[in-house]
């Protein structure tokens, strides 16, 4: 496989590109005056503000709704190849699904109950509501716009075109009537409505289609409408045979255009006055009362089967749908005009991420890379040998991660391995990962996997994987039932000459090889005793009972991870107050938690600069005079999604550097199972620091929050175009 080549790559300069890789120069330090140009810290403000004020915070669920439009925003970028911006589109429609299941139905759910607080911004469930549904149109309609006017012809151009049924050959139109009898037809279950056959309970975002009907069946029963739920076990995408494809194209129809064609070949004798597709998004959010559970496996297992069946939250219907029949779909799923998605295509376009994958045209996708490794892994010997003679630093999908698979792949093996301690959070039933610890566990070592059943749409997974680890020996635990065990943690316990040792591995992303080439992430492999140490206290808790343990030298969520990083913002704080130099930068998935965000108002006030990079959710609103004028904030949208959690400190020029399992999130800091670890090797925080910083100066996948919410892209101009993910990938990825 290959690197992007810098001359075609719209981000890299071939300076930054041609970094080394000695520990702490791996990349080398942007100017960070790059990006602020005629931005200068501003002084220390006296302000007298109420950092409490509902202006001083974005909604979270609106700023969740900005950061899909920027995923939706990637799909006209042509600096990305053509099948990737289609990807993006479709990741946007998942995204949108996931938002509606969880946080609309979350917000429906507040109103249900009568709740009507509001949160930090000020905002009602019942306002937040009407905006999500106002931008929520605006950007599903536009999402069809792109696909139809852009896309599509986009891909028509390279040879791959979607047929319309109005455009099938005779040819197509015959292949296509014979697919639907002998693929369709005896799969499909047609339904229709009569006192004796009620609307029926249809899955969640399951494809379906409302069918006006004309004379009589054979019952004598005039018609009148019917449902045509799409058999689930097909494809959404159908490819056509190559011969009967236009010469230089690759054809296919939609599985929805077909059963529309032939819908009236299941109503014999009946006459199909209209056909519309139709899906319904319902809450897929599970609770489980930890008071009311003594199993929690069985009471999962009893949720997830609920799951399919929750309250509706969204109509998707194809915008020829005629309104009494919409309004009829609206009154069966209990749902407001708000509610309802006219949409111009399939109302499941996620679906089509299958067509993606067999689609064999390289042109068309990123150009593939081999992860690369640090310098200290490219020889050959123990990996237990590698880590005791000093910390070893992966950043993913950079580098590799299978110095982490191998680690536990030989602990596995290694006859003096006692025991083996891992959290799971999502990973694959039949990974790497998983496979080891079977192994270890059949080899007769002691085996202790805590594994998070409440990992949102991974449950059914994790309980299968409790079974299979069950059942080779492992034992497995669910960790503490009111909080989620969302740390990233394997220890190892090896018998060496000099006794007993500990190794550990701690990470900002989940053990998932697969996740770990789309997602950036930090891995630590370390001996430090001190750290070591600090992880076998966390397990002992989460499998054991009684008070806080000890921990030197982890932050450690519920317990001091919070208050520590409130301390250590104010400690900056102090020293921009003593007219010295203080300066932090966070990078995370989200910042909502109020505590947080005010502590980093205070820290603006003292005159700390402050960069935060935060992809997605942003409560903290910046360029506030008196407020947050020195706190800027970016969101990174590119090839990879942006998942590290780490943290930097000036610290009187000591520097600090943290990296985590958690957000700055309430549910991180005070309902989760969390821990935070520093970069004790200096040459190790130093890299960690110039990828921050290579961050910051990034011009071309840039997105900077403004005082009013809106993100505005960051262009080049005249400068020279950096991306951060592309020259942090040809300074650690092997070269081809």
């Amino acid at each position: 496989m290959e690197d992007r080549s810098p001359p075609s790559s719209p981000a890299t300069p071939l300076a930054l590109a041609a970094a080394g890789d000695d520990a702490g120069s791996d990349v080398p330090s942007p100017r960070l005056n790059q990006t602020r140009a005629g931005i200068k810290p501003k002084a220390p403000a006296a302000s007298d503000a109420d950092l409490s004020d509902p202006t001083l915070y974005f909604n979270r669920e609106l700023s969740h709704l900005q950061f899909n439009i920027r995923v939706l925003e990637q799909a006209l970028d042509e600096a990305h190849p053509l099948l990737n911006r289609l990807m993006f589109l479709l990741i946007f429609s998942s995204n949108m699904d996931e938002f509606f299941e969880i946080r609309v139905a979350g917000l429906k759910h507040q109103l249900a109950l009568g709740d009507i607080s509001s949160g930090a911004d000020g905002r009602t469930p019942r306002a937040v509501l009407a905006e999500i549904s106002r931008i929520a149109h605006e950007q599903i309609e536009r999402q069809y716009r792109i696909l139809n006017a852009s896309l599509l012809p986009a891909l028509e151009e390279m040879g791959l075109r979607f047929r319309r049924r109005r455009d099938w050959t005779k040819a197509q139109r015959e292949w296509v009537r014979d697919y639907f009898e002998n693929e369709i037809m005896p799969v499909i279950s047609p339904i229709g409505l009569d006192p004796s056959h009620p609307f029926p309970r249809l899955v969640n975002k399951s494809l379906n289609f409302i069918v006006q009907l004309e004379g009589k069946d054979a019952f004598g029963r005039e018609g009148g409408l019917a449902i045509l739920p799409a058999p689930r076990s097909l494809p959404r995408v159908i490819s056509l045979p190559e011969a009967l494809c236009e010469e230089g194209f690759r054809e296919a129809v939609f599985l929805s255009s077909m059963i529309h064609a032939h819908a009236e070949e299941l109503f014999p004798g009946m006459t199909v006055r209209g056909c519309y597709q139709f899906r319904l998004t319902r809450n897929a959010d599970m609770t489980v009362d930890p008071e009311e559970v003594s199993d929690l496996a069985s009471a999962l297992r009893g949720e997830l089967l609920a799951r399919r069946y929750g309250s509706g939250v969204r109509l998707e219907v194809v915008d020829t749908c005629p309104d009494e029949l919409a309004g009829f779909l609206l009154r069966q799923f209990e749902l407001e005009e708000e509610d309802l998605y006219r949409v111009n295509g399939p109302v499941n376009l996620t679906r089509m991420m299958s067509m993606i994958g067999e689609v064999e045209r390289p042109e068309l996708f990123y150009r593939p890379f081999t992860p690369g490794l640090p310098k200290n892994l490219r020889k050959e010997g123990s990996l237990f040998d590698t880590i005791a003679a000093g910390d070893v630093l992966l950043h993913h999908p950079f580098h590799a991660f299978s110095p982490v698979e191998d680690l536990l792949s030989e602990a596995a093996r290694d006859p003096g391995v006692l025991a083996i301690k891992q959290t799971l959070y999502r990973t694959g039933a039949d990974s790497p990962i998983v496979n080891s610890l079977v192994e270890a566990a059949r080899g007769g070592k002691e085996v202790t996997v805590v594994i998070e059943l409440r990992a949102r749409f991974d449950e059914a997974d994790n309980l299968a994987l409790a079974s299979r680890l069950q059942e080779a020996g492992a034992i497995v635990i669910y960790g503490v039932m009111a909080y989620k065990t969302h740390a990233k943690m394997m220890h190892i316990v090896r018998r060496e000459k000099e006794g007993l040792r500990y190794y550990v591995h701690l990470g900002t992303g989940n053990y998932h090889s697969k996740t770990a080439r789309l997602y950036t992430d930090y891995s630590l492999l370390t001996a430090n005793p001190t750290l070591c140490e600090d992880v076998h206290q966390v397990f002992q808790q989460l499998s054991g009972m009684g008070r806080a343990r000890r921990i030197e030298t982890l932050l450690h969520a519920p317990f001091t991870l919070h208050e520590r990083m409130v301390e250590t913002i104010e400690r900056e704080a102090t020293e921009a107050r003593k007219g010295k130099r203080a300066h932090l930068i966070v990078k995370c998935n989200s910042l909502t938690e109020p505590r947080l965000i005010q502590a980093l108002y205070r820290a603006s006030q003292a005159g700390v600069e402050c960069d935060l990079i935060i992809r997605g959710q942003c409560c903290l609103r910046p360029g506030v005079p008196g407020v947050s004028e020195n706190i800027r904030v970016r969101s990174i949208v590119g090839r990879f999604l942006e998942h590290t959690r780490v943290f930097y400190f000036h610290n009187g020029g000591k520097p600090e550097v943290w990296a985590s399992s958690a957000d700055f999130m309430t549910r991180n800091m005070f309902h989760r199972v969390e821990t935070c670890f520093p970069l004790l090797d200096k040459k190790l925080a130093a890299r960690v620091r110039k990828d921050l910083e290579t961050y910051l100066v990034d011009n071309c996948q840039s997105w900077l929050l403004q005082p009013d919410g809106s993100y505005v892209k960051q262009h080049p101009g005249e400068a020279a175009p950096i991306s951060a993910q592309e020259t942090l990938l040809y300074a650690y990825a092997a070269k081809a």
